[in-house]
């Protein structure tokens, strides 16, 4: 049966002893979307990973890779399912060349077309000149690169990457990571990557998983789940944001820096407390409707933090300053842009 969905996992659930690492997941990934599965250390986004490739099996549920049950009912074993693997630390054989580490999962397909293939994806990677070279030689950057070809060799139409770029050093990083990606959607491939990078899952995914305790939180596209959390939780995770205490009447929220009118909030009337991006708030000498006083000034480059006290407000709130602030600023007075207020 045809089918455009690459992965579906129906309730799926897993247990080491009695600890649960993923919880009734279900979930149905597009062939050729690149969907990234973020969250912190420990909340099931890698022992789903497993569960896809047939590394770990199912407690419960099922998992269909192109419309075949392959964990669940039945299992069909990792090298059958036609599915790529890229390892965190790579798992590059070190007595093997950079040649032969690419050739080595190649030895179950018809000989002259996985040859063929093999050079394709070596000449897109661009890494003719490594061939002969083994792991131990080569720079972290052009081991992802072996370590990617290694896996895209047989040609599979899933990919799954661990932490695939988190090895790298932060300049060649994003060098790296737009690379990887651009590939991969040349070829059309299903991609599943983890990640515990916020800003790297947003970057990437056309669509983003949060994961949370072995469940899903919120999925959606990046634009989703930055702009329209559903949780505290979601909110916080892609974003650190000012919490002020406040009272909700209605579609409104009253605090000691305003009342805010907002478009869609989850709390009830009562005591709550809205988050207020840092991006939220505008500061200006002698523009705004609050007073506030620098506290402390972090400088980023392009950007510099700024901590502010806030009458009535028992935390600093952070802004973000995109001009510079003239030296010696004590004393400024800050806006905020209620349609990002958020409440939950």
């Amino acid at each position: 049966m045809k089918t455009d969905i690459a992965v579906k996992l129906v309730n799926v659930s897993r247990s080491f002893a009695t600890t649960p690492a993923v919880r009734d997941i279900s979930i149905d990934i597009r062939k050729g979307e690149v969907v990234s599965l973020v969250g912190h250390s420990g909340c099931g986004k890698s022992t789903l990973l497993r569960i896809i490739s047939g590394v770990e099996t199912v407690d419960s549920g099922q998992v269909f890779l192109d419309g075949q049950e392959v964990d669940g009912r039945q299992f069909v074993e990792p090298e059958k399912r036609g599915v790529g693997f890229v390892f965190q630390d790579y798992a590059l054989f070190p007595h093997l060349s950079v040649r032969e580490n690419i050739l080595f999962g190649l030895k179950r397909h018809a000989q002259t077309e996985a040859s063929a293939n093999a050079e394709d994806v070596i000449r897109r990677i661009g890494i003719e000149h490594l061939l002969e070279r083994f792991p131990h030689t080569l720079s972290g950057g052009e081991q992802q690169r072996v370590a990617l070809a290694r896996a895209l060799a047989p040609r599979p139409g899933i990919v799954l990457m661990d932490e695939p770029f988190s090895n790298l050093d932060q300049g060649l990083r994003g060098q790296v990571r737009a690379e990887t990606l651009s590939l991969l959607k040349s070829l059309d491939t299903t991609v599943i990557m983890v990640t515990h990078d916020p800003q790297e899952a947003l970057s990437t995914g056309d669509r983003v998983v949060l994961m949370r305790a072995g469940e899903i939180v919120q999925a959606g596209s990046g634009y989703d789940l930055y702009d329209r959390p559903t949780s505290a939780y979601a909110a916080d995770f892609f974003c650190l944001s000012n919490k002020v205490p406040g009272i909700r009447k209605g579609d409104r929220i009253e605090t000691a820096i305003g009342s805010f009118r907002l478009n869609y909030a989850a709390a009830d009337d009562g005591k709550t407390t809205v988050h207020i991006r840092p991006q939220a708030i505008s500061i200006s000498l002698d523009q705004g409707d609050i007073p506030a006083r620098v506290k402390q000034r972090i400088f980023h480059g392009e950007t510099e933090h700024i901590l502010l006290a806030v009458e009535g407000v028992e935390m600093p709130l952070r802004a973000i300053a995109l001009d510079r602030l003239p030296e010696g600023t004590d004393t400024v007075r800050i806006s905020i842009t209620a349609e990002r207020v958020l409440a939950f």
